[in-house]
């Protein structure tokens, strides 16, 4: 295509269309989001606008990366750098249809090279109250050199189609028009208030002049957010990696304590890697992000759990308590790659835990067996908190883009330091023992579960998922489509269960499902303790979020699938 800048932003969508999905922004969802159509689909697991503007960067001649990136930095505008950040990480898995090849892109954290001792590093979070939830400590030292735009240039640079300056256009618009503040937000910036307004800088990007806070259907206005934008989209992301933007981050981070330098900026790459491929029964294959991504060694091993276990041939959790507590145990699984060797060897003797091993069908026999006799991870305190997006976009020639997003702390982080309207998290105030398994200035382990789904050697879904309940979303979802024939949205709106709640005190944990969803004989027969939570508090109660997006091999029909509790959208043409 010329090199002209394609204009993505508001002035070139049809008369109302803008207005009507920041509309949109403030909707609550009951049910999955569902678009159809032939060529192109976009869903979002938050932040309707955002899927609008990558659908239109399709309309416009983009492909299936144009599209993901412009709606993925769409997000962090919408969100005001709360729960994603352009200094946030990503990790993408990506189907080129033209070569029928499946690439993985990491663009997680890096840990700080002078971090020699992370476990002396301050912090910690818990959900045992909401002051608990804000973190315990301030300091430079949580921060870690996030990927997210080095991933936006990388992955454009080798699949787009587009001029990179087109991508940014609709996230602009966000930031100079601005938006109305929804309920979500305006509860975020309430949460984080007095942290928020630690910082002149800070204070000056989130809080009014007289230091209070955006409330519901205020307009809320980037200006330096637009302002960066514009540099990376003019300079490339080396702005931020080293560049002017860089020196006063380093500058903000070390005047708080923090060890990060310019050369743990310049250094960072992107790491692009074949998929890891799994069978996932009833002749399913899965591609997903192989380790340093431990989020797609995880799902495999649960899948194959579902099998041996006869979960996956059995009657539904919401119809048997048996299933239901059968799905339980395989999910709480995930935890093995936060726990040390030494207490994986304590409670399974003998056992290979390394990710080649757990991939594998001959592990989860034993495994099953092993927990079947009693052995079982015990709860333990919650680690890790996801607060992310998701973004799948498939194309008219069949490529297929996903990715999960996040800042890996909550809401803008206690520390709360912004860069010219760039958040700078906290992941490291609560990830000191898994950091101290790689060596400092390596990628740090993901969480995240984002693949592609093949049939009979033919691509026909694309998925990703987020939230501190990603994994047993994921693991509930994909068996929903791939062994009890549902659709996209119909697995999106059969009944569901969370992250279990965990007793930070005694480790006991506490099955947790929404509200009105399971018939109460059924939980009551698992003999489990259970709690029910309301759709407004998920979000905070061990929500997963999972966004799909299905193509029918033979037609070439797209059905894509949001998430049923937020503004998510789902659209396509």
């Amino acid at each position: 295509m010329s090199e002209s800048v394609v204009d993505l932003g508001p002035r070139h969508w049809p008369a109302g269309e803008w207005d009507k999905y920041m509309r949109m922004q403030q909707d609550e969802r009951a049910t999955a989001g569902s678009a159809s159509g032939k060529h192109g689909a976009v869903s979002v697991a938050y932040n309707a606008l955002a899927a609008r503007a990558g659908l239109e960067a399709l309309k416009q001649g983009g492909n299936a990366i144009d599209a993901l990136m412009t709606t993925a930095m769409t997000q962090v505008a919408l969100t005001a750098g709360a729960p994603i950040s352009y200094f946030g990480i990503m990790s993408l898995v990506y189907f080129d249809a033209k070569t029928a090849t499946v690439h993985t892109m990491n663009a997680e954290w890096n840990t700080v090279l002078a971090e020699t001792d992370p476990a002396s590093i301050p912090g910690k979070i818990d959900f045992s109250s909401q002051a608990a939830l804000k973190g315990s400590a301030v300091s430079g030292r949580t921060a870690m050199v996030g990927g997210f735009m080095k991933g936006v240039e990388a992955a454009h640079k080798r699949f787009g189609k587009l001029p990179f300056k087109s991508l940014f256009g609709p996230a602009i618009a966000v930031a100079e028009e601005g938006m109305p503040v929804n309920s979500v937000l305006a509860e975020q910036f309430e949460f984080r208030k007095d942290d928020l307004a630690r910082l002149p800088e800070t204070k000056a990007t989130f809080l009014k002049p007289d230091g209070s806070t955006y409330r519901q259907g205020e307009i809320f206005r980037q200006p330096a957010v637009a302002k960066t934008l514009k540099a990376v989209a003019e300079h490339g992301a080396d702005y931020m990696y080293g560049g002017p933007w860089g020196e006063k981050l380093i500058a903000a981070v070390q005047a708080d304590g923090g060890k990060m330098t310019l050369e743990d900026l310049r250094r960072y790459q992107v790491t692009w890697a074949d998929p890891l491929v799994a069978p996932i029964g009833a002749g399913y294959t899965l591609k997903t992000a192989p380790w340093p991504n431990a989020g797609g060694v995880s799902i495999i091993e649960a899948m194959n759990l579902a099998d041996v276990s006869g979960l996956a041939t059995g009657p539904h959790w919401s119809k048997s308590a048996k299933a239901l507590v059968t799905a339980e145990q395989i999910t709480s699984q995930f935890a093995a790659v936060y726990l040390p060797a030494q207490m994986l060897g304590a409670i399974y003797p003998g056992m290979d835990f390394s990710p080649p091993a757990r991939v594998t069908r001959e592990h989860a026999v034993e495994l099953w067996a092993r927990m079947q006799k009693g052995a079982a991870l015990g709860r333990f305190k919650q680690k890790a908190l996801n607060h992310s997006d998701d973004v799948v976009v498939i194309d008219a020639e069949g490529n297929m883009a996903a990715i999960t997003q996040s800042i890996n702390c909550v809401f803008w982080g206690k520390t709360a330091i912004s860069i010219d309207g760039v958040s700078i998290g906290d992941p490291a105030s609560f990830q000191q023992g898994i950091m101290a398994t790689v060596e400092p200035g390596d990628r740090l382990p993901a969480p995240t579960e984002t693949g592609i789904v093949f049939k009979d050697e033919k691509p026909v879904l694309a998925f990703a998922s987020m939230g501190a309940g990603l994994h047993h979303r994921t693991f509930q979802c994909l068996l929903n489509v791939t062994r009890y024939g549902m659709s996209v949205s119909e697995a999106l709106d059969a009944p569901d269960f969370y992250l279990p709640m965990s007793d930070p005190k005694t480790g006991e944990q506490t099955l947790t499902v929404p509200t009105g969803v399971f018939d109460h004989k059924l939980l009551e027969d698992t003999g489990l303790a259970y709690r029910e939570v309301e759709n407004k508090a998920a979000r905070l109660a061990g929500i997963g979020e999972w966004v799909g997006i299905s193509r029918d091999p033979a037609t070439g029909e797209l059905h894509a699938a949001s998430p049923n509790r937020n503004n998510s959208a789902a659209v396509a043409f």
